[in-house]
């Protein structure tokens, strides 16, 4: 998701149950005050599917900032991700929190967007069809996709031309590449 769709998220767009959330508005900052957006593509409000670890965090998120609200008296208002007062996070201070976890882990520094970028490029390694991930991460179609993620792309020429040989010998003897009584390529 983007800075602006995780801070944009609200509980009632967790879907526990079916494993989904979706995002349906972001909060951007306009002279360091947050505003509503609905997207910055129409493809922009999309479902994604999550994996159950991730669920998890969510659901255990959700407990401790109900118990940390409760007790300091704030009126729960929904979104997922709120400061002390339950106010929704600035983009500022997310990202400076990011900053000062990866120091303080010494792990190598990123851009907080940069694990968006990450995501992508280790689906498309892992296989995914680049139209899902296009899905997933909400592009206008899946060409950006693809000319984002393009350094990805080349050393899966010589992974597909090994599938290829592949699927050709797992093929019946004589059957293979038979059109018309000749081979073709």
């Amino acid at each position: 998701m983007r800075r602006s769709e995780l801070l944009g998220l609200r509980w009632d767009d967790v879907v526990f149950e079916k494993k989904r959330v979706s995002i349906n508005r972001g909060l951007v900052e306009v002279a360091y005050e947050l505003h509503e957006s609905r997207g910055k593509t129409p493809n922009s409000m999309r479902a994604v599917d999550l994996d159950p670890t991730t669920v998890k965090m969510l659901k255990a998120w959700r407990d401790w900032q109900m118990t940390g609200q409760e007790a300091a008296g704030v009126e729960p208002d929904g979104w997922v991700f709120t400061n002390s007062d339950g106010e929704p996070v600035h983009p500022h201070s997310i990202c400076q929190t990011f900053e000062r976890i990866a120091v303080r882990a010494g792990v190598p520094r990123i851009r907080l967007h940069d694990i968006r970028h990450t995501h992508g490029t280790l689906l498309i390694k892992a296989g995914v069809p680049v139209k899902v991930v296009s899905e997933r991460l909400g592009h206008a179609n899946p060409a950006f996709t693809v000319d984002t993620y393009q350094h990805v792309l080349p050393g899966m020429q010589a992974e597909a031309a090994h599938t290829f040989e592949q699927l050709i010998k797992e093929q019946r003897p004589g059957t293979a590449g038979r059109r018309a009584g000749r081979r073709t390529a």
